[in-house]
């Protein structure tokens, strides 16, 4: 039986046909975070087992439904109650995820994110957080190139910094070098005040802040200083051999094909390169111009190349970037199936 939970089986007492009723007693465990503030989470774990009646009294849950749907529930709620235990957290875009992906589930059981990949400014350790994360983790040391695609929020860069802060300070690489095509979303760096420098900064902020997260202040503006750590846009990449080093294309979707392949070919020895985009947020002219769409569609299967697909599971930010992924992506393929109407008729 798994710690935290007591089941009160009344089987015996109460039984309809192929209906069961147990009692989930929470012991040592605050009711409110596996129920949430006002049963919140409760009234989402309902959600997922339509079949199964809950009624929450205190620290215990009742549950009614077919036998074998009760089973699955309380089993679980066994395993939410541990993994709150081990992580000290649980919320609801915890929840989703590890209800609806049982490989996440089973990852995280078998003790698989406890390694952190280095320890933040705070103390706060970084790992892999969900199951896509993990394989990039994984796909890291088997591959000297992985690409990686997904929509915003699923961790895909800052899984890669945090990757790459590891190597540098385990003396595995020399430098880290970080860059980015600059390609507005809808803004002109020609209208921002400054000289280059001060064009480009703010647009690499995201970088800043991930590295930020990392490395402490004084140690990062030394390495910045030296050369140690490199950001810069991706055109200043171009003639330059790129070795024992690890090198983050974050924004690869804006990334022309000639950008993009000239970019993969400036790997030198002892480098690992690692992509990041987002092909539904590519912002250049024609979406056909995206180097993403082709290294993906030409690299995959190669020996030495990985390519992950993150998704909307991945996503580890607000609860309300899932359901805003979700629209968009629902809108495209609505505006999709009404164009292919239209090319029929």
């Amino acid at each position: 039986m798994k710690r935290g939970i007591k089941k009160k089986s009344r089987e015996s007492k109460r039984e309809r046909g192929l209906m069961t009723e147990k009692v989930i007693t929470l012991d040592d465990i605050d009711p409110v975070v596996i129920l949430g503030p006002n049963n919140r989470l409760l009234e989402q774990i309902q959600g997922y087992y339509p079949k199964v009646r809950l009624i929450a009294r205190g620290g215990e849950i009742k549950c009614v439904g077919e036998a074998e749907e009760v089973s699955l529930f309380a089993e679980k709620m066994a395993e939410l109650i541990d993994y709150y235990r081990h992580y000290n957290r649980l919320d609801e875009s915890d929840l989703e995820r590890l209800i609806l992906d049982a490989d996440h589930m089973r990852i995280a059981s078998e003790g698989e994110f406890e390694d952190a990949l280095v320890f933040g400014t705070s103390g706060k350790p970084v790992r892999a957080r969900t199951v896509n994360q993990l394989l990039l983790v994984k796909e890291y040391r088997a591959n000297d190139l992985i690409i990686t695609e997904g929509p915003a929020g699923t961790g895909k860069t800052y899984t890669s910094i945090a990757l790459a802060v590891r190597a540098l300070k385990n003396h595995e690489v020399k430098k880290i070098v970080l860059t980015r095509p600059a390609v507005e979303a809808g803004e002109r760096l020609g209208f921002l005040p400054g000289d280059m420098r001060d064009k480009l900064d703010p647009y690499l902020q995201p970088l800043y802040d991930a590295l930020n997260d990392m490395i402490p202040f004084r140690k990062l503006e030394q390495w910045l200083a030296d050369g140690t750590v490199q950001i810069a846009p991706l055109a200043f990449m171009r003639g330059r051999t790129l070795e024992s080093c690890i090198v983050i294309l974050d924004e690869a979707q804006n990334a022309t094909v000639s950008q993009l392949k000239m970019f993969l070919t400036r790997m030198g020895v002892n480098s690992k390169f690692i992509l990041t985009g987002d092909t539904t947020q590519i912002d250049l002219p024609r979406r056909g111009e995206s180097g993403l769409l082709q290294a993906i569609r030409l690299l995959e299967g190669i020996e030495g190349i990985s390519v992950i697909r993150f998704d909307e599971r991945d996503i580890v930010r607000h609860r309300l970037v899932k359901q805003i992924v979700r629209a968009y992506d629902a809108e495209e393929k609505n505006r999709d199936r009404d164009n292919n109407d239209i090319k029929e008729k």
